[in-house]
Formats: structure tokens, sequence, C-alpha cells
């Protein structure tokens, strides 16, 4: 008996001992790195050699050394083929533009087409951007000024836009000039913004002049979009190609989010300045339902648009890894209170929107495949992806667009 109670307290004192070493071994540790940015500077050298040519732009300011966690011993996917994925258009790039939302959404319904359809279209991200502009000046004037005006929208402004002026294939409307190689909004942006500025400041609230003045700069920088154009030997509107090739129900695209500062299980604003318009066509529910929502619909076929924050030091385009380190919140304490901590104190924003197209599992945990038009993803191979850990979206992704199939046991609940 007294040598069986030694052996259990031996056997006691080697499991904490273990326990402790994988601990330690497991928490993170961070370093500080140069900027690494080499597709961001060879765009910005590239842009800047166009815009000589017809607008002058201050170069880059140096930035200091990023803090970020130290990747080197993670067990990180290294390429597509670790993937289960769904058809995607070849990733392109947003260039020096805010139009993000745009960019993965446009995405999102090309595979929405080709799971719908079995046809495969590159629609144009710009026409969509443009006509959003125009909106969004609208709303601006009819607020007197109230309305937020910038380059950032949410993915359901898709919806909005293409119900009312239809959409284009990319080789219709590019939104790039001739010679010009990346998208570039910078100058058009502030000329927009200072614009509206003397009109809120010299009372001049006639909304068709406010308009065409605002449709003139976006055609001096983007091109005018056109009105009719021929697709695969037929001539269409942007309305009737809309109708007739896109042809996807509207109403069968649902946004899901997952905040405590609203009721769950209610339709809610998402409070946010990309939300320009107030949207209020949000499905809140808890973090379970949504990472659960998130997982079941990428087992079953959806790709979805997805957003949240990329602001953070486990965000590392070196390795095309998203990752929560331990330093910031160890990966059982991530729920709901800890969303929203993060959210009310601004550590995570709405900044980024992305296409989720596929999934695998390492090591017990969730690895999401993300197609994503930000520079950062055309720093390597494969240039265009991220890979997101479970954890990552979880704590810092706030929402997601995605067929209303696709969650049918989440929207039973309302």
């Amino acid at each position: 008996m007294k040598h069986l109670k030694i052996f259990f307290i031996a056997l006691v004192s080697l499991l904490v001992i273990n326990q402790t070493v994988f601990s330690q071994a497991e928490k993170s540790k961070g370093e500080f790195i140069d900027k690494y940015s080499p597709f961001y500077d060879e765009m910005l050298k590239e842009a800047n050699d166009f815009a000589k040519e017809n607008f002058s732009i201050s170069k880059r300011t140096p930035e200091s050394k990023n803090f970020r966690v130290d990747l080197s011993s993670l067990d990180i996917p290294k390429d597509l083929t670790e993937f289960t994925y769904y058809w995607f258009n070849d990733p392109v790039s947003q260039g020096l533009t805010g139009t993000c939302w745009s960019f993965s959404a446009t995405s999102f319904y090309e595979s929405e087409i080709n799971r719908v359809h079995n046809t495969k279209i590159k629609l144009s991200e710009m026409w969509t951007a443009y006509w959003e502009y125009v909106e969004k000046a609208t709303g601006f004037v009819r607020t007197r000024g109230e309305s937020y005006f910038s380059e950032g929208s949410e993915s359901n402004a898709i919806k909005r836009v293409w119900l009312k002026y239809g959409i284009v294939p990319e080789s219709a409307y590019t939104g790039l000039l001739p010679g010009e190689i990346n998208h570039d909004h910078r100058k058009m942006i502030e000329e927009m913004s200072k614009y509206l500025e003397s009109v809120k400041r010299d009372n001049l609230w006639n909304e068709e002049t406010v308009i065409s003045t605002i449709k003139s700069i976006l055609n001096r920088y983007m091109g005018e979009p056109p009105v009719n154009f021929t697709y695969d030997g037929k001539d269409y509107t942007a309305k009737d190609f809309f109708e007739n090739v896109v042809n996807l129900k509207m109403d069968d695209y649902v946004e899901l989010m997952s905040l405590i500062g609203q009721p769950f299980y209610k339709q809610v604003e998402y409070t946010v300045p990309d939300n320009w318009w107030h949207n209020k066509d949000y499905y809140n529910v808890p973090l379970t339902d949504f990472i659960s929502a998130i997982k079941s619909a990428i087992r079953n076929g959806y790709t979805m648009v997805i957003g949240g924050d990329v602001s953070e030091p486990g965000y590392d385009s070196r390795y095309k890894a998203a990752v929560i380190p331990t330093f910031d919140i160890p990966s059982e304490y991530i729920d709901d209170y800890a969303r929203e901590l993060r959210f009310e104190n601004n550590s995570t924003g709405d900044d980024h929107g992305i296409h989720l197209v596929g999934y695998t599992n390492k090591n017990g945990k969730d690895w999401f495949l993300i197609k994503d038009s930000g520079a950062g993803a055309r720093n390597k191979d494969p240039k265009g992806f991220y890979f997101y850990t479970e954890d990552y979206v979880k704590l810092k992704m706030l929402g997601i667009t995605v067929h209303k199939d696709a969650i049918k046991d989440i929207l039973s609940k309302f």
C-alpha cells in the first residue's frame, strides 16, 4: 500500500510538471519587426508614378517597427491544398482604396452565381463603388451633412446598389483610367470630401447640382460607367445584366452579427460608421451561435463575406496568418464579453471585409481560408489569401453575409 501511495504521488507530480511545461511551451511570445509591405510599396510607387501626370501626392511617411506575435514555431497552414474550399474567381487587389466591402462582397456573389447557376462571371467591383459614392453623397445632402461620407461601406450595400443600378461585368467597367495599373482613390475622395464640406459650410443643398458635381469628379478619376455594353455577343444595360445573367434573389442573403450591446435574437442596427444608412436588418446572435453558423455554413458548401478587425499583433502577412496570442487572451476565455470589451474600447473595429471560402482542421482547431483584396495578402504566395484561426474569428470578426439556407437553424430562433 505504501509503495502504491508513493507511485500515485510520483505520477501526480509528473503530470503537474508536464502540465506546467506544456503550458509554458504554449505561451505566445512577441517580437518587434521591420515594416513588411513589399506589395504595398511597389503599388504605391506605381500609383505615384502614374499620378505625377495628373496630380501631386506626397510620399508615404516611414513607419516604426511593428509588434507582432512570434509565429515561427506555430503549425500554420502553408498552402490552399490543405483546405477544403469552394469555387471563387482569382484574388484581385483593391489598390489604394477603402473599398474592401465591394471587393469581398462581389467575390462572394460571384461564388454564389457559380453555386446557384454553375456559371463563372467576373463582375466589376468599381461599378458598385461608383454608385455607392453617389448614394452617400445623396444621403449627405438629404441629411444636411449629418450622413457619413467616406470610402467605406458594408457588404449589404451590394444588394441596395444592384437592385437600384444593376451590375456589369469587369470587362464593361474597370474603374481604371487608360494606363493606370492600380485603383487609387486617394485624391478623388479628398476632392469629393472637400467639395461636400463646402456644400455644408455654404448651405448649398441643391441635390441635382451636388450629385452632378460628384459624378463629374468620379468620372474624372474612375471613368464614366457605361449605359450599354456587350457581353458574350449580346447587348445589355446594367439592370438587364443583373436580372437575366446574375439572376440572384437578393432577399435570400442575410447579415449575421454577434455583439451583446443589443438584444440577441432580434434584428438590429450594426452601429459602425460604415453602416452610414443605418441599416437595421442584422440578425444578432450569441457568439456560440455565430461561430457555429460559420462552421456549419462553410462545411455545407456556402462561402460568406466576413468582416471585422485586422490590426492585431497576431495578424502577420509574413505567415499569411491571423491568430490570437495568449498574451492577448487565452483561447478558453474568448466569449461574448471579451468581444464586447474590445468593441467598446475600439480595439476591435470594423476594419476590413473579406471572403471566407474554405476550412481545414489542424490539431483540433479550425482554420479558415480567407480570400483578401488587401495589400498584405499579396506580399507572398499564395497571393490574395490569409489563414485565420477559429479563435481569431471568434474574437475579432464581427459579422457575416451568407445565404439564408446556410443558417436556417439560427434564423428559426427569430
